[in-house]
């Protein structure tokens, strides 16, 4: 059997190695099959299992002979197995082997995935608890909007990458398909028993109904949740790089002993690993463009798609790969300063509280145009004098006969969004 998959690089998933195991298991799982139904002695197969051994190297050198890669595994695997080889392969097309191996591969690097994210999702979650309770600026169009907290952008990073686990599990289960029927896959001369068995050692489903490959919809499905993964972790890249920008410099990326940010300008420290996170996802979205135009193919098969998945799989779930662990570290290490925060906080004088005063307002009866307008008139005081808001609005004579100072004084607290973020944080089941 094929041993669940622990090393710890990606890479190797998509090694020769460990595609050439795959497909002697299969090979031999099929082989059984055919014995279970009595077409072949159980003992020559065990025999075959036994003996059977191939070698990447050797199988290359043969391939330059016959320029198909499944004849030169064959024929090194018959190195090893000798007569018994005339039990392997049976009824089978090259695609059984490929189609279903791809799978496994697809799977082993899907579940290696989903690690990563959970411990992403872990991060993100202590830093949402960390900072549940500072209160930062939110931002709209770039500009100053109102109060939120800090931890609010972890929550919500949290529960898209919970999304995102739920998409790429749904992948992996929908990508985990084999396909052991034959020339055009009408089974002929193979009973889809075959199929079911080799199917349930090697932990997939058989496909349904298939031509001689397996249909690529399933693999476009597959890249395009990658897409979406990656297309998240720019997200956090890209909010964290404006926030080490050096005019807002609410975090910074931690920086190392020894580490160097420029080679002309030795002050500089740079978001490097959230520019890397940034420039990968935009390879991972074309990888995912590019398996879309796969699923067409002429009649029962063709083999345009091969040569685009040899690039494309081991790419793309590699690169993801890269920048979760980059993004994992990037959060862990964050390097965080609330003095910071409350100093952007405070930017605008206070202008961040105008609509709990505009609201404040509504609920005393004034009509929302009026007092919209009255608001809006020691808004703009503030924002052209520099003067802060507390005190444009007590200056402003019409709207002070509405509200007296002990009132308003409690409209410039963050007392509703912690309610909030309680609510949120119990909702998400951040704890």
């Amino acid at each position: 059997m094929i041993p669940r998959y622990t090393l710890p690089e990606m890479e190797n998933i998509w090694s020769e190695d460990n595609k050439y195991q795959i497909w002697l298991e299969i090979e031999l799982l099929a082989a059984e099959a055919q014995a279970e139904l009595g077409l072949f002695p159980k003992d020559k197969i065990q025999k075959a299992r036994e003996l059977a051994k191939v070698n990447a190297e050797k199988i290359l050198v043969i391939e330059e002979t016959t320029k198909h890669d499944v004849i030169a595994f064959l024929t090194n695997l018959e190195e090893s197995i000798g007569d018994l080889s005339s039990y392997i392969h049976y009824g089978m097309t090259s695609s059984d082997v490929l189609d279903t191996a791809f799978s496994v591969q697809i799977k082993q690097a899907g579940e290696l995935l989903k690690e990563k994210l959970i411990r992403l999702a872990e991060v993100l979650k202590d830093k949402a608890i960390a900072y549940k309770y500072q209160p930062a600026i939110g931002r709209s169009h770039g500009i100053h909007a109102e109060p939120i907290t800090f931890g609010w952008k972890f929550a919500l990073w949290y529960e898209e990458t919970q999304r995102n686990l739920a998409r790429l599990q749904n992948a992996i289960e929908d990508c985990s398909v084999g396909m052991i029927s034959g020339a055009v896959g009408t089974y002929e001369h193979l009973s889809p028993f075959v199929e079911e068995y080799v199917c349930e050692k090697l932990g997939l489903k058989p496909e349904a109904i298939s031509t001689q490959v397996i249909q690529r919809d399933h693999h476009s499905y597959f890249l395009s949740i990658l897409a979406i993964i990656a297309s998240t972790l720019e997200k956090i890249a890209i909010e964290l790089r404006h926030l080490q920008r050096t005019e807002v410099l609410e975090v910074e990326e931690n920086f190392s002993r020894g580490q160097k940010g420029s080679s002309a300008m030795p002050h500089k420290r740079n978001p490097i690993s959230a520019e890397n996170i940034t420039g990968q996802a935009r390879l991972i979205r074309g990888y995912a463009s590019t398996a879309f135009e796969n699923n067409a193919l002429w009649h029962e098969r063709d083999i345009s798609h091969s040569s685009v998945e040899r690039v494309i799989f081991p790419d793309a779930t590699i690169s993801l790969d890269y920048i979760l662990n980059r993004t994992i570290k990037l959060v862990e290490f964050l390097n965080v300063y609330p003095e910071n925060i409350e100093r952007n906080l405070n930017l605008t004088n206070g202008l961040i509280f105008s609509q709990k005063i505009l609201l404040y307002l509504t609920n005393k009866g004034i009509q929302r145009q009026k007092a919209y307008e009255m608001v809006q008139k020691s808004a703009m005081r503030t924002w052209e004098e520099k003067i802060p808001f507390s005190q444009t609005l007590r200056e402003n004579s019409d709207l002070m006969e509405l509200i007296d100072e002990t009132e308003l004084d409690k409209l410039f607290s963050f007392d509703e969004i912690f309610q909030s973020v309680d609510y949120v944080f119990k909702r998400l089941k951040i704890n």
